[in-house]
């Protein structure tokens, strides 16, 4: 078994517009909601073995956030290539993960990451499927758990959705 669990990255600030979009941090609302799901993800117990991380600025301290909150040092990835990457990008990532690694969290964007969960997952027509499909907002945690030994075996629709919460869900 192998566990993806697919985080959006946290709110950002728009109150500079002269800012690149790469380069846009994160708000006070981003901070605490990214600190929320750290902890969350310590209480869960789910603990990534490697981290892919966009290398844009309000993923990397989203990634920080979640760090600082989960406690415990994870190998994380910073990769450009990650921003703003489609549902087949990171896809095509994940499989060439090593396969000693169980679990991997990846911090992006929409619509690539609510795009991808959409992709992994096997439709059942579940309440957490539903609350899915409706919103993917900043700081929105999928996991989604495959039946597969080697990444490289990942497929479409081959995966079942345990979780899905959102920021709303943590206070």
């Amino acid at each position: 078994m192998k566990t993806i669990i697919l985080l959006r990255h946290a709110k950002s600030s728009w109150g500079d517009a002269s800012v690149e979009d790469f380069d846009r941090s994160l708000n006070q609302r981003g901070e605490r909601a990214a600190s929320l799901v750290g902890q969350f993800l310590r209480h869960e117990g789910l603990h990534p073995d490697v981290i892919l991380c966009s290398a844009a600025r309000r993923t990397r301290e989203t990634l920080v956030r979640i760090e600082g909150a989960m406690g415990g040092d994870v190998p994380a990835l910073i990769e450009k290539d990650l921003y703003l990457a489609s549902a087949t990008s990171l896809l095509e990532r994940l499989r060439r993960l090593s396969d000693e690694a169980a679990c991997v969290l990846v911090i992006g964007h929409n619509p690539g990451l609510e795009d991808l969960a959409a992709t992994l997952i096997e439709p059942l027509g579940s309440p957490l499927e539903e609350k899915l499909a409706m919103k993917y907002p900043t700081a929105g945690l999928a996991v989604i758990s495959v039946d597969i030994g080697r990444w490289h075996d990942l497929k479409k629709r081959g995966g079942k959705l345990d979780l899905f919460v959102i920021p709303k869900d943590l206070v």
